[in-house]
């Protein structure tokens, strides 16, 4: 479980998260949607350990894991994330990228699990190519791979289908839900998407300036 308790984050003169009291139960489907700029890369950012809250505090699986004096590193939580940005380390390709959160498995193990992912995420034939040599829609594919291959208990996903062609982010959401599924994870996914968030389903959460309010009858329809 992510517990959320009088949740705040200020940047100089501007509250990018309010005051936010949450909990979000293991194994469950988070949806939050709202504008540009409301806060939602903010939350993701405090539960997955990168920024330092100015005031509450995050208990994960129990565990204190932020206060304004204590930040547990983003290793230690179980959580995998994809910003909308992808992120690739630049000097390693398409499979060591994959790869990067597996090292000191034994190699026929890595490998079976890279190659799983390239073959889910459409990716076949790039394992040798560098993040300069693919494309933006590729990149972000590798990054989804790349976090879902380590199976988290927790997976934070910031538009992770933005600027995919329709036909192929229908395919790129299956193989996340699969995961999900699979390891019963907790999923908290942001999208500016009504489509998208009813295909994900769950609870359906609108964090608009800062403000984070519940829609009435979620995204299960």
């Amino acid at each position: 479980m992510i517990t959320l308790h009088n949740l705040e984050k200020v940047y100089g003169d501007v509250q990018a998260l309010g005051p936010t009291t949450l909990e979000i139960p293991a194994g469950s489907i988070t949806v939050i949607q709202g504008p540009s700029g409301g806060g939602k890369t903010t939350l993701l950012r405090l539960v997955a350990g990168l920024d330092r809250p100015t005031a509450g505090e995050i208990h994960i699986d129990g565990a204190l894991a932020s206060s304004p004096s204590q930040l547990l590193p983003p290793h230690a939580r179980g959580i995998g994330l994809v910003f909308q940005t992808p992120s690739l380390w630049p000097h390693m390709t398409v499979a060591q990228n994959i790869a990067f959160g597996l090292q000191g498995r034994p190699r026929p193990e890595l490998r079976e699990h890279v190659d799983r992912m390239l073959t889910e995420m459409g990716l076949d034939g790039l394992s040798k190519r560098y993040p300069s040599q693919i494309s933006g829609g590729q990149a972000r594919r590798v990054a989804i791979a790349r976090t879902l291959v380590t199976r988290p208990r927790h997976l934070l996903l910031d538009e992770p289908l933005i600027h995919l062609e329709d036909e192929l982010k229908e395919h790129v959401l299956d193989q996340i839900l699969n995961a999900v599924e699979e390891e019963a994870s907790t999923l908290i996914y942001v999208t500016h998407s009504p489509d998208e968030a009813r295909q994900v389903g769950g609870t359906l959460l609108t964090l608009v300036e800062g403000v984070v309010t519940p829609a009435s009858g979620g995204t299960d329809g």
